[in-house]
């Protein structure tokens, strides 16, 4: 086939296969040694721990061993004190060499601080390390996916998967969805309307993205249904690329009511009749509310046929009107700033 081709085109095509194969092999190579690196900070740690239990050797030992690393080493970061504490607590923290070399060490040293810093417990940690594997979380996004306390509110969306779904997808499912879901790149005001709320998600629909997960792909928001003659309209519309099936998302500043229940069976009805693809999976619905009661939404889910779920969601406090008035403006900031400075210059 390649020798039908002109001699510029077999060029580019053979430059193209190369580059790919170049970064293939970087790829491999970057990891290579971040897994070294990472399982070398272990043992280190291990070494420390063991000295220190076996020769009773206290903390200032961590002290004059950076000293003497660096001074051997001069051209190799990572030999701070610091990190050398970091090795050691890296150490206690997951003693089994095996999970190390399989699973922690797949993720960059970094991002293995960052959990260690901010999570104390070991079944956290690990879900952590496992996450960040299978989503390929940068170290901000895993920061800020402990930040918001991912842990605890995944999987924790009430939901009719169970009686809807067939197994594996009905677990999938229930794993991608949260409880409480966290908005708070957003600050609606106490009189806000369904329309604000999502207005402001897709003003900032890099981060709704963020938070919903990874997988779903924005399809459209107010999507038009028109059902024998009749318009409908979809708050937002998904599709997620791992259930393969339409994700259907209805907004409310309320609390849940049963009725919302019936709304959304026949949302995703529609959207099973007049936009799945033969090869698509049963859509599911996301009734997103301001607060729920436990039992009523239990109730209002059990015998509908259609997979859905209910998940609360929180927004940053907005601050009350008579704190905004009473806030100084940004002019009243600048001439404060600037009379701080010229008395500052005077007394200098």
């Amino acid at each position: 086939m390649t020798n039908n081709l002109s001699p510029e085109v077999a060029y580019d095509e053979f430059l193209r296969d190369l580059k790919e194969r170049i970064k293939q092999a970087q790829i491999r190579a970057a990891l290579a040694v971040n897994r070294e690196l990472v399982l070398l900070y272990w043992q280190i740690g291990v070494d420390i721990l063991q000295r220190q239990q076996q020769q009773g050797w206290g903390a200032k030992v961590i002290e004059r061993l950076a000293t003497d690393l660096r001074s051997f080493f001069p051209e190799i970061k990572g030999f701070s004190s610091r990190n050398l504490k970091y090795m050691r607590t890296f150490a206690e923290a997951y003693p089994d060499q095996q999970f190390v070399q399989q699973v922690v060490a797949q993720i960059p040293w970094g991002h293995n601080v960052r959990i260690l810093e901010t999570v104390k417990d070991s079944a956290e940690r690990e879900w952590y390390v496992q996450q960040t594997i299978q989503y390929g979380w940068s170290r901000n996004v895993l920061v800020h996916q402990i930040e918001s306390r991912l842990y605890n509110r995944q999987g924790k969306a009430i939901t009719n998967f169970e009686n809807t779904l067939p197994k594996p997808q009905s677990e999938l499912a229930q794993q991608l969805l949260k409880d409480p879901y966290n908005f708070d790149f957003l600050s609606l005001g106490e009189e806000s309307q369904e329309r604000d709320l999502e207005r402001g998600l897709l003003k900032h629909i890099r981060d709704f993205l963020l938070e919903l997960g990874v997988g779903f792909a924005f399809v459209g928001s107010q999507y038009h249904l028109e059902i024998n003659g009749d318009d409908f309209y979809i708050d937002l519309l998904f599709y997620h690329l791992r259930l393969r099936c339409f994700v259907v998302i209805d907004l409310k500043i309320e609390e849940f009511k049963p009725e919302f229940s019936g709304k959304m069976n026949f949302y995703v009805s529609a959207v099973d009749d007049l936009l799945r693809h033969p090869d698509d999976r049963p859509s599911i619905g996301i009734i997103l509310c301001k607060n729920k009661n436990h039992m009523v939404v239990e109730y209002a889910l059990r015998d509908l046929n259609k997979p859905m779920g209910v998940s609360t969601y929180q927004l940053r406090e907005a601050l009350p009107e008579y704190l905004q008035s009473s806030l100084p403006t940004i002019e009243q900031l600048e001439a404060e700033l600037s009379a701080v400075s010229q008395e500052t210059d005077e007394e200098m």
